[in-house]
Protein backbone atom coordinates (compact mmCIF):
# COMPACT_ATOMS: atom_id res chain seq x y z
CA UNK A 1 0.00 0.00 0.00
CA UNK A 2 1.41 3.31 -1.10
CA UNK A 3 -0.08 5.10 1.94
CA UNK A 4 1.98 2.94 4.31
CA UNK A 5 5.17 3.38 2.28
CA UNK A 6 4.72 7.15 2.25
CA UNK A 7 4.01 7.24 5.99
CA UNK A 8 7.28 5.41 6.69
CA UNK A 9 9.26 7.43 4.14
CA UNK A 10 8.13 10.77 5.60
CA UNK A 11 8.02 9.77 9.26
CA UNK A 12 4.31 10.42 9.72
CA UNK A 13 2.79 9.65 13.13
CA UNK A 14 0.19 7.32 11.68
CA UNK A 15 -1.42 5.95 8.55
CA UNK A 16 -5.21 6.05 8.69
CA UNK A 17 -6.82 3.22 6.74
CA UNK A 18 -10.36 1.86 6.37
CA UNK A 19 -11.19 -0.89 8.89
CA UNK A 20 -10.94 -3.64 6.28
CA UNK A 21 -7.25 -2.78 5.70
CA UNK A 22 -6.06 -2.56 9.32
CA UNK A 23 -4.54 -6.06 9.41
CA UNK A 24 -2.63 -5.46 6.17
CA UNK A 25 -1.42 -2.03 7.32
CA UNK A 26 -0.37 -3.49 10.67
CA UNK A 27 1.74 -6.07 8.85
CA UNK A 28 3.29 -3.49 6.52
CA UNK A 29 4.04 -1.04 9.35
CA UNK A 30 5.27 -3.50 11.98
CA UNK A 31 8.45 -2.11 13.60
CA UNK A 32 8.45 0.91 11.24
CA UNK A 33 7.62 3.60 13.84
CA UNK A 34 4.27 4.50 12.26
CA UNK A 35 0.98 3.91 14.08
CA UNK A 36 -1.96 2.20 12.38
CA UNK A 37 -5.13 4.29 12.64
CA UNK A 38 -8.69 3.48 11.58
CA UNK A 39 -12.21 4.73 12.22
CA UNK A 40 -15.36 3.76 14.12
CA UNK A 41 -18.85 5.13 13.66
CA UNK A 42 -17.65 6.70 10.45
CA UNK A 43 -18.62 9.07 8.93
CA UNK A 44 -21.73 10.23 10.84
CA UNK A 45 -21.34 8.83 14.37
CA UNK A 46 -24.90 7.52 14.46
CA UNK A 47 -24.04 3.87 15.06
CA UNK A 48 -25.21 2.28 18.29
CA UNK A 49 -22.52 2.20 20.98
CA UNK A 50 -22.35 -1.58 20.82
CA UNK A 51 -21.58 -1.36 17.10
CA UNK A 52 -18.76 1.13 17.76
CA UNK A 53 -17.45 -1.21 20.48
CA UNK A 54 -17.34 -4.07 17.97
CA UNK A 55 -15.57 -1.83 15.46
CA UNK A 56 -12.97 -0.76 18.02
CA UNK A 57 -12.45 -4.31 19.33
CA UNK A 58 -11.96 -5.62 15.79
CA UNK A 59 -9.55 -2.79 14.99
CA UNK A 60 -7.52 -3.64 18.11
CA UNK A 61 -7.50 -7.33 17.20
CA UNK A 62 -6.36 -6.50 13.65
CA UNK A 63 -3.47 -4.36 14.91
CA UNK A 64 -4.72 -0.76 15.03
CA UNK A 65 -3.03 1.44 17.60
CA UNK A 66 -5.34 4.43 17.11
CA UNK A 67 -9.07 4.69 16.39
CA UNK A 68 -10.83 7.88 15.34
CA UNK A 69 -14.44 7.53 16.49
CA UNK A 70 -17.14 9.93 15.37
CA UNK A 71 -19.11 11.68 18.09
CA UNK A 72 -22.87 11.16 17.95
CA UNK A 73 -23.73 14.74 16.96
CA UNK A 74 -27.49 14.16 17.06
CA UNK A 75 -27.36 12.97 20.66
CA UNK A 76 -25.16 15.92 21.61
CA UNK A 77 -27.51 18.41 19.97
CA UNK A 78 -30.53 16.83 21.66
CA UNK A 79 -28.90 17.23 25.06
CA UNK A 80 -28.32 13.54 25.71
CA UNK A 81 -24.91 14.26 27.22
CA UNK A 82 -24.80 11.13 29.41
CA UNK A 83 -25.41 8.99 26.32
CA UNK A 84 -22.65 10.79 24.39
CA UNK A 85 -20.15 10.35 27.22
CA UNK A 86 -21.18 6.71 27.64
CA UNK A 87 -20.68 6.14 23.90
CA UNK A 88 -17.13 7.50 24.08
CA UNK A 89 -16.38 5.65 27.32
CA UNK A 90 -17.49 2.36 25.72
CA UNK A 91 -15.08 2.88 22.83
CA UNK A 92 -12.26 3.77 25.22
CA UNK A 93 -12.94 0.62 27.24
CA UNK A 94 -12.96 -1.52 24.08
CA UNK A 95 -9.57 -0.06 23.19
CA UNK A 96 -8.13 -1.78 26.28
CA UNK A 97 -5.75 1.08 27.15
CA UNK A 98 -3.44 -0.03 24.35
CA UNK A 99 -5.15 1.97 21.62
CA UNK A 100 -5.66 5.73 21.53
CA UNK A 101 -9.23 6.87 20.94
CA UNK A 102 -9.60 10.17 19.08
CA UNK A 103 -13.09 11.67 19.17
CA UNK A 104 -14.12 13.43 15.97
CA UNK A 105 -16.42 16.32 16.90
CA UNK A 106 -17.42 17.45 13.38
CA UNK A 107 -16.98 21.07 14.46
CA UNK A 108 -18.68 22.55 11.38
CA UNK A 109 -21.98 21.17 12.68
CA UNK A 110 -21.60 22.45 16.26
CA UNK A 111 -21.86 25.74 18.12
CA UNK A 112 -18.89 26.84 20.21
CA UNK A 113 -20.78 25.81 23.34
CA UNK A 114 -21.44 22.35 21.88
CA UNK A 115 -17.77 22.01 20.90
CA UNK A 116 -16.73 22.86 24.44
CA UNK A 117 -19.19 20.38 25.94
CA UNK A 118 -18.08 17.67 23.49
CA UNK A 119 -14.44 18.25 24.44
CA UNK A 120 -15.27 17.89 28.13
CA UNK A 121 -17.26 14.70 27.50
CA UNK A 122 -14.35 13.22 25.53
CA UNK A 123 -11.91 14.19 28.28
CA UNK A 124 -14.15 12.78 31.03
CA UNK A 125 -14.60 9.52 29.10
CA UNK A 126 -10.86 8.93 28.80
CA UNK A 127 -10.25 9.73 25.13
CA UNK A 128 -6.70 10.60 24.11
CA UNK A 129 -7.55 13.23 21.49
CA UNK A 130 -10.32 15.42 20.19
CA UNK A 131 -10.42 15.96 16.44
CA UNK A 132 -12.02 18.70 14.35
CA UNK A 133 -13.57 16.88 11.41
CA UNK A 134 -14.09 13.73 9.38
CA UNK A 135 -13.50 15.71 6.20
CA UNK A 136 -17.02 14.80 5.04
CA UNK A 137 -18.92 17.77 6.53
CA UNK A 138 -19.25 21.22 5.01
CA UNK A 139 -16.15 22.52 6.78
CA UNK A 140 -12.88 21.33 8.21
CA UNK A 141 -10.25 22.49 10.64
CA UNK A 142 -10.24 26.16 11.58
CA UNK A 143 -7.82 28.11 13.75
CA UNK A 144 -10.68 29.17 16.02
CA UNK A 145 -11.86 25.60 16.55
CA UNK A 146 -8.39 24.32 17.35
CA UNK A 147 -7.78 27.18 19.80
CA UNK A 148 -11.14 26.53 21.48
CA UNK A 149 -10.55 22.79 21.73
CA UNK A 150 -7.07 23.32 23.18
CA UNK A 151 -8.40 25.79 25.76
CA UNK A 152 -11.02 23.27 26.91
CA UNK A 153 -8.92 20.08 27.04
CA UNK A 154 -5.76 21.71 28.34
CA UNK A 155 -2.40 20.10 27.75
CA UNK A 156 -3.44 16.57 28.68
CA UNK A 157 -5.36 15.63 25.53
CA UNK A 158 -4.18 15.79 21.98
CA UNK A 159 -5.95 18.01 19.48
CA UNK A 160 -6.05 16.76 15.90
CA UNK A 161 -6.79 19.29 13.17
CA UNK A 162 -8.32 17.56 10.16
CA UNK A 163 -10.43 18.50 7.20
CA UNK A 164 -9.32 20.86 4.45
CA UNK A 165 -5.67 21.14 5.49
CA UNK A 166 -3.82 21.51 2.18
CA UNK A 167 -0.71 23.64 2.77
CA UNK A 168 2.26 23.80 5.08
CA UNK A 169 1.27 27.33 6.11
CA UNK A 170 -2.18 26.07 7.16
CA UNK A 171 -0.66 23.18 9.10
CA UNK A 172 1.82 25.44 10.88
CA UNK A 173 -0.93 27.92 11.81
CA UNK A 174 -3.05 25.10 13.26
CA UNK A 175 -0.08 23.84 15.25
CA UNK A 176 0.50 27.36 16.58
CA UNK A 177 -3.10 27.37 17.84
CA UNK A 178 -2.59 24.11 19.74
CA UNK A 179 -2.94 21.22 17.31
CA UNK A 180 -0.69 18.30 18.21
CA UNK A 181 -1.55 16.30 15.12
CA UNK A 182 -2.59 17.20 11.58
CA UNK A 183 -4.82 14.88 9.58
CA UNK A 184 -4.73 15.43 5.85
CA UNK A 185 -4.77 13.57 2.58
CA UNK A 186 -2.27 16.18 1.32
CA UNK A 187 0.46 15.13 3.76
CA UNK A 188 3.06 14.24 1.13
CA UNK A 189 2.49 17.49 -0.77
CA UNK A 190 2.73 19.47 2.49
CA UNK A 191 6.07 17.98 3.51
CA UNK A 192 7.35 18.50 -0.03
CA UNK A 193 6.71 22.28 0.17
Amino acid sequence: MRLCREAVQHGFASACVPPCYVALAATLLRNKGVQVCTVAGFPHGNSHSDVKVVEVARAVRDGATEVDMVLNVGMLKSGRLDAVESDIRAAVKAARQSVVIKVILECALLTDEEKSVACLLAKNAGAGFVKTSTGFAKGGATLADVALMRSVVGEWLGVKAAGGVRTKAQAMSLIAQGATRIGTSASVAIVAE
